[in-house]
């Protein structure tokens, strides 16, 4: 049998501004190319493509659909779609910048990204792939995309609920969840290596870009000048860096900012912190904390999203809106033993490599006709 060949395609930035669905992609491709009969190619949209060589394309992030617009056109492929919807629309509300909660009020959430994106084309962070983008809009654009996927991947049940709201689709789809390396966190970590990382002893953490929909600002303003030894993990996106400077203004001296680091750091960073706090505005899985959860952290999540579906009763959820609820739920999670229960569940459902086991035969089933 023929081996499938598979591009995956994303967001211009994907490696320039790495995120989640940076680590999805590299992680399910990593993965699939394990398997017997499959083969994965990542490019972003920015790169040269003969489209030719492939029978498939995976494309990833709906929220950024003029990116994927061009590549569905010139490619003439069918296509899977891992959607990562997110909602920006309580961030946007929300915002550090008065002009940003203005537009928020005077425009739809889906006209706020239409603008959002426009000004990241003109910037050249976004790349503009296809004209039709500016007269179609954010929402149609991503209805196009959406439709005319053969399969939906979302990370969850929840997550395919909300796009089915969204856009009154009934689309076939196949949850996708994400996952964690087992290879690399483990807890069978090197000794000696950990000395290395001894200031993390103990700490509370946060590890993610740094973006207003993470919600650092909230966090600081939660644990400035307490008792904990607190360590903000991540490097700000493009547009975030008048955030970040506003961040580091904010913060007290028990606040320390380190910038990105790699998942064979972190493993270790997680090994030693007490608690990871990820007060986001929304997620759709929160990788870090499925991470730091399985290392032994305490996990502090809100409920913006589709986490629940997730963590269900073993985090503890905080109001990202409040300072109060946020410092409340790290005390709660500070005290209370690493949660087992938790761990056993990600360790047997949250692997990367049942994600890319389902991924690889949703590959099979596409291009089979199921």
């Amino acid at each position: 049998m023929e081996e499938i060949k598979v591009l995956m395609v994303s967001r211009a930035t994907l490696f320039s501004h790495p995120g989640g669905d940076t680590t999805q992609i590299l992680k399910t491709a990593e993965y699939i190319n394990k398997i017997d009969g499959v083969s994965v190619t990542i490019k972003t949209v920015k790169d040269s493509i003969d489209f030719s060589q492939y029978h498939l394309l995976h494309l990833f992030n709906i929220s950024r659909p003029a990116d994927l617009l061009g590549v569905i056109k010139k490619s003439k492929l069918p296509y899977v779609l891992s959607t990562i919807f997110i909602d920006y629309s309580e961030v946007e509300a929300h915002h550090h910048n008065k002009y940003r909660v203005l537009l928020s009020k005077i425009f739809s959430p889906y006209q706020v990204e239409y603008i959002k994106t426009l000004g990241r084309i003109l910037k050249k962070q976004d790349k503009l792939t296809d004209w039709q983008y500016p007269f179609l809009g954010q929402k149609k654009a991503m209805r196009k995309v959406i439709t005319k996927a053969k399969m939906l991947l979302p990370n969850s049940t929840s997550e395919y609920r909300r796009l089915q709201k969204a856009f009154s689709i009934n689309i076939s789809y196949q949850v996708i969840p994400n996952a964690i390396d087992l290879h690399v966190f483990s807890k069978e970590l090197n000794n000696e290596k950990r000395n290395v990382y001894k200031k993390f002893e103990n700490a509370v953490i946060s590890v993610g870009q740094i973006t207003p929909v993470k919600n650092h600002l909230t966090l600081i303003k939660a644990l400035n000048n307490t008792a904990y030894n607190v360590f903000i993990i991540g490097s700000p996106s493009g547009n975030a860096l008048n955030y970040f400077e506003k961040c580091r203004k904010e913060a007290a001296d028990n606040i320390t900012f380190i910038p990105y680091m790699k998942q064979e750091e972190l493993a270790f960073v997680y090994s030693m912190a007490k608690v990871h706090v990820l007060p986001s505005w929304f997620e759709t899985t929160g990788l870090v904390s499925l991470e730091a959860a399985y290392m032994g952290c305490s996990i502090v999540i809100t409920d913006k999203g589709d986490q629940k579906e997730y963590f269900k009763e073993d985090a503890y959820y905080c109001n990202p809106q409040s300072p109060e609820s946020i410092l409340e739920a790290v005390n709660k999670a500070y005290q209370a033993e690493m949660n087992q229960n938790l761990r056993e569940r990600i360790k047997k459902n949250y692997t990367w490599d049942e994600t890319a086991k389902k991924t690889a035969q949703v590959y099979k089933d596409v291009l089979g006709g199921n």
